[in-house]
């Protein structure tokens, strides 16, 4: 337990000084906003960005450092706790992936009627980054999808102990909430994400990646919890696969550590917007 929360003190503490670092670029966007619905988007940044947090997370936490620092930069961004039961709300992602994903279309035609945006941007990390291609495949809605950037997914499965323990790890209630949720009322998203799990079966029958859709997918090769680490990618005409250390070769960033890398952050932002990608300094992310 104690090594448990040394690795989330430590991962918090990097997200910190990256958030400072990262929102500390001379050139900043002016505007943007951080689950604003007054927020207009900008001729800069026409499209909302919605985050969509990991397995046990919330709206609050695991993405909240980077949909700050995105909107620092002049987007606006939003976020929501997806696939909680009522009793544990603090525990984000355990129902169902199809249940999540469609309230996950519903918080994608709020922002769009919010905004009055025609499209939004999806930046998803682990089952985040899982939905962020599932919800765009299966939910009908590829047409307001202008970009899909999915960090670490499980696109090909997983196993359920490795998803069992990031829980452990990003619940906002520490390991005892996390663990009597997952006792009460089950994981059903964790039997979906297996290897060969129905949303996997679903995800992976016939294409995943959507007409009109601009894809990148992110991962880490010391991620411990997608593995094989390719497993992660979207092999198809059209898709950008990257790991982080094709750009920054000396990063051991792994799994849960990918939400807050300022190196995987830059990668993001340069995926949002490719037209005005720009070079950065790596540093060195947490392990683990």
């Amino acid at each position: 337990m104690r090594t448990r929360l040394r690795t989330k003190a430590a991962v918090l503490a990097v997200a910190a000084f990256a958030m400072a670092a990262f929102t500390a670029a001379p050139a900043q966007a002016a505007g943007g906003g951080n689950n604003d619905p007054s927020c207009r988007p900008s001729a800069a940044h026409p499209r909302p960005v919605v985050f969509l947090h990991g397995l046990g997370a919330t709206s609050y936490e695991d993405l909240n450092f980077l949909q700050s620092a995105v909107a620092a930069k002049g987007y606006c961004t939003f976020s929501s706790t997806y696939g909680a039961y009522p009793e544990f709300p603090v525990v984000g992602g355990l129902r169902p992936i199809a249940d999540s994903a469609g309230e996950i279309k519903q918080f994608i035609g709020q922002v769009l009627t919010e905004t009055g945006a025609s499209q939004v941007d999806l930046v998803g990390h682990s089952e985040g980054g899982f939905q962020s291609l599932y919800v765009t495949k299966t939910q009908g809605i590829a047409d307001d999808i202008g970009a899909v950037v999915a960090i670490a997914p499980p696109t090909h499965g997983t196993t359920f102990a490795g998803l069992t323990k990031l829980a452990y790890l990003l619940g906002q209630g520490g390991r005892d909430a996390v663990g009597k949720a997952l006792q009460t009322l089950g994981c059903p998203a964790c039997d979906d994400l297996i290897t060969d799990g129905s949303a996997v079966q679903t995800l992976t029958s016939g294409p995943i990646a959507q007409a009109g859709v601009r894809y990148t997918v992110i991962t880490s090769r010391f991620d411990e919890l997608v593995t094989p680490t390719h497993t992660a990618f979207v092999r198809e005409p059209g898709v950008v696969n990257e790991y982080v250390q094709d750009t920054c070769p000396f990063d051991p960033v792994g799994h849960i550590g990918e939400a807050y890398d300022l190196n995987v952050w830059n990668l993001v932002t340069n995926a949002l917007d490719p037209a005005h990608a720009t070079k950065f300094f790596c540093t060195a992310g947490s392990p683990g």
